[in-house]
């Protein structure tokens, strides 16, 4: 099966360019719709769950992120757009994997495209690994990409 939509991913680092290349290649080839997408991590505020009781400054800050987030996209989402008829963008503040699964299966998407940061030992311990996690609970294929540096 052809994917007629394709998410990227992007948490805007340089190891997510492959993926972004990869991804526009993929929806240029089979004439796919490019979802840009970005989670903000919620749980590196302190607020995994963004419950009422969010203090006001938190939320005004979470607000500012969020339109520079949108901001960033819409940059990506005109380079993308050379050669590509549908490109579109979302962002989303949550766990960064969860969303991504749960995004892919609410706009039936049909092939994720991320990038990887390599990470090993107790830095991937630690900070654990949203691309393993999508792989491991996205019910379509899942491309991950390798940055050039690693």
């Amino acid at each position: 099966m052809l994917p007629k939509k394709i998410l990227l991913c992007t948490d805007f680092s340089d190891n997510s360019k492959p993926a972004r290349q990869h991804a526009t290649d993929y929806a240029k080839a089979f004439e796919a719709e490019l979802i840009i997408f970005h989670v903000i991590n919620s749980s590196r505020i302190g607020y995994p769950l963004l419950d009422e009781g969010m203090p006001a400054d938190i939320r005004s800050a979470l607000s500012d992120i969020q339109q520079s987030v949108e901001k960033a996209l819409s940059l990506i989402a005109t380079e993308c757009r050379k050669g590509l008829a549908q490109v579109q963008t979302s962002v989303r503040i949550g766990t960064p994997a969860r969303e991504i699964v749960r995004f892919a299966e609410e706009e039936s998407i049909q092939l994720i495209v991320m990038g990887t940061h390599g990470w090993t030992g107790f830095k991937h311990l630690i900070m654990g690994s949203t691309a393993e996690n999508v792989v491991r609970t996205a019910r379509c294929p899942v491309l991950t990409v390798k940055s050039s540096s690693q």
